[in-house]
């Protein structure tokens, strides 16, 4: 016979276990849905201070206003009111390079700097020599810094001293989320400009250092925005902006002569 073994979730006719837990009796009401989302992730039970930091990254990344995954979202009911989960799919299948995915990005690539150095830095003084090697080596090779960047919040993300507050609070500073302030300390010299450490990327290193699966990273900030995209949907409801959107594009739209697509460049930015 075959065999299947899970530690989640599992079904008798009299019973249900999670986590190896009876999921009536000692899970519904007694675990937050953060510490269960991460409890399920990781199959260990966080503490209250992990909890707290996963929470707090969960916050961060929710919602973010009109972004292309809530206007997906919204746009989608419009067209499908009967398909509130093809509303809700539609915007977290934006979630991408461009938009959340920073997320995981800048977790590996911090994990990727910090993995099998030993020792690690003690001190912000090595921790900013290891962040001057880092930035120096991207910019040799031309390659970006996730999470360095904002196209809204050029002056500082205000989520990023919040989260590294709340980390430190619960002494839960680690060598992804160091290392990601020495980049912030270090990369005007050898940029030659300021910019600020964004939300996403703070998210990653605080997810990386919580020791979260590197794989899933994305998958947390989905699960966050999941939450955003359903507060899009209830105000879709209560005050409908879908359809003035889409009037807008189709009423002012313009038609112009064919441009073969070897001819119309490929320049679409990136948002972080």
């Amino acid at each position: 016979m075959p065999d299947y073994p899970t530690a989640l979730g599992a079904s008798t006719p009299d019973t249900i276990t999670l986590l190896g837990r009876d999921l009536a009796a000692d899970v519904m009401g007694e675990v937050g849905f953060g510490e269960l989302a991460f409890w399920l992730a990781t199959q260990r039970r966080p503490a209250p201070g992990e909890v707290r930091v996963f929470e707090a990254v969960l916050a961060a990344l929710a919602d973010h206003g009109f972004t292309p995954t809530a206007i997906v979202t919204r746009l989608t009911y419009l067209s499908a009111p009967d398909s509130v989960q093809g509303a809700l799919a539609a915007g977290l299948l934006g979630g991408g390079s461009r938009f959340l995915g920073v997320t995981e990005d800048c977790g590996r690539f911090l994990h990727d700097v910090v993995a099998g150095r030993d020792p690690l830095p003690c001190d912000d003084a090595d921790w900013d020599e290891l962040a001057l090697e880092t930035v120096r080596a991207r910019r040799a090779a031309k390659q970006l810094i996730p999470g360095l960047g904002h196209h809204v919040h050029k002056d500082g993300d205000p989520r990023t001293p919040r989260l590294f507050e709340i980390a430190a609070e619960e002494g839960l500073v680690g060598p992804h989320l160091s290392l990601f302030a020495a980049i912030g300390r270090v990369h005007p010299a050898v940029l030659g400009r300021t910019l600020p450490l964004n939300g996403a990327g703070v998210c990653g290193a605080a997810l990386a250092d919580l020791g979260l699966p590197l794989e899933l990273l994305r998958g947390f900030a989905l699960l966050a925005r999941t939450a955003g995209l359903i507060g899009q949907l209830a105000e879709e409801l209560r005050r409908p902006v879908a359809n003035e959107i889409f009037l807008s594009v189709d009423l002012n739209n313009r038609s112009i002569p064919p441009v073969p697509f070897t001819d119309a460049g490929t320049d679409g930015g990136t948002h972080g």
